[in-house]
């Protein structure tokens, strides 16, 4: 199960929110303990017991929604977020009171702003100045659908997953030049691709693929190393996956284990470009996607690198072990334990986490989430 990063990412499983506060209570059944605030009607951010990264920019007392915050922050090196904007923000959540609501409704009306003074931008004739405004409009949209299915608007996940993409394209179409938009084959749908090039000269280059981890966006991964391979003459591909973006949020698609059968049609997509470097084309993989990467060049020998951020054994290994221990080749008892045991003394916060971390493996787990609920199969997500 390719389920979320794997331990060594310790950053990222705090944001996350994984049920560290589970403890076993005897026969196969957990408990709820500790730190975990009570179920509401608004779910307040669940609270980490310590940092993860002492010395980090402290911006909510809720670890999950400070390290998304922080993810914003940092994207204005890359003017993929802009530090006032994302201050007032923070700001303005904290007054009212921090909570997933409160972040994916402020953040979403960030967006909603931005991607508004871009049309207007456009229509004046400032396609820099929209171009800028629509990265960063993406960034918020992405802030807001992390956190969305853990508020009432539940249902809007794809409306807002929308939103964001249509501002990442409108930025990739103004970039200089612009990035080639196409689809390559997987699995009998096709996947959207990005190939920014750091000039239209057509000269063949050193090329990197980006993989984005488990509930990362496009921008993510302009942030993550777009702006970098440019900058030192290299293109770059950004892809949405099986699981990931549009494959996820529109066609309802999970991950798949053969990551393999995902990369090479990318590569064989490059190899029939001009401006592509055939032996020098590597792959990167980010969070989840330092599992997804590894699986893929293992089987994919026409990459000539591979760099996983960070290297991930087992994302399965991230649940917490009372968790995967309900996991028996005993379909019924596993889920008889499932929804008996654990989904009833589940606060709201750790449902949305169950939420957040499985619809990208399920397609019935994608659509539990959407209505408020949450998965009854718990068996079949961890499967092969």
């Amino acid at each position: 199960m390719n389920s979320s990063p794997g331990s060594p990412d310790t950053g990222r499983l705090s944001r996350r929110g994984v049920l560290a506060s589970f403890a076993a209570a005897g026969g196969g059944a957990l408990a709820l303990g500790g730190a975990r605030p009570a179920a509401a009607a608004t779910p307040v951010a669940g609270q980490a017991a310590a940092s993860p990264s002492p010395g980090a920019m402290q911006l909510f007392t809720a670890a999950d929604l400070n390290f998304n915050a922080l993810f914003a922050l940092g994207g204005s090196g890359q003017h993929s977020g802009e530090a006032g904007e994302v201050l007032t923000a923070v700001n303005a959540i904290n007054a009212s009171g921090a909570s997933y609501q409160t972040f994916a409704d402020t953040f979403h009306a960030l967006g909603d702003r931005l991607a508004r003074q871009a049309d207007r931008a456009g229509a004046d004739g400032h396609p820099r100045s929209r171009r800028l405004l629509s990265l960063r409009a993406a960034q918020y949209y992405a802030q807001a659908l992390y956190f969305v299915l853990g508020t009432s608007g539940h249902a809007q996940e794809e409306a807002v997953y929308r939103s964001g993409r249509a501002c990442w394209d409108t930025f990739a179409s103004l970039c200089e030049p612009a990035a080639v938009r196409a689809t390559v084959p997987w699995g009998g749908v096709r996947m959207p691709v990005w190939f920014f090039r750091p000039d239209p000269s057509g000269r063949p280059r050193p090329t990197v693929i980006l993989t984005n981890g488990s509930d990362g966006q496009n921008v993510d991964m302009w942030t993550y190393g777009v702006p970098a391979a440019l900058e030192r003459g290299w293109n770059a591909l950004v892809f949405d996956g099986p699981g990931q973006g549009q494959l996820l949020f529109v066609d309802g698609i999970p991950f798949s284990s053969r990551w393999e059968s995902v990369v090479s049609p990318l590569v064989d997509w490059l190899h029939r470009r001009s401006d592509v470097d055939r032996s020098r084309i590597a792959l990167t993989g980010m969070s989840m996607g330092g599992n997804l990467a590894p699986r893929a060049a293992a089987f994919e020998h026409r990459l000539a690198a591979l760099v996983a951020m960070p290297g991930v054994v087992s994302p399965w290994d991230a649940f917490p072990a009372d968790i995967r221990a309900i996991v028996s080749d005993d379909k019924a008892r596993t889920n008889q334990i499932w929804n008996r045991d654990i989904v009833p003394q589940l606060s709201a916060v750790d449902r949305f986490t169950f939420q957040k971390r499985l619809e990208g493996f399920s397609p019935a787990a994608l659509r539990a989430a959407r209505a408020g609920g949450l998965l009854t199969d718990f068996w079949t997500p961890p499967r092969p």
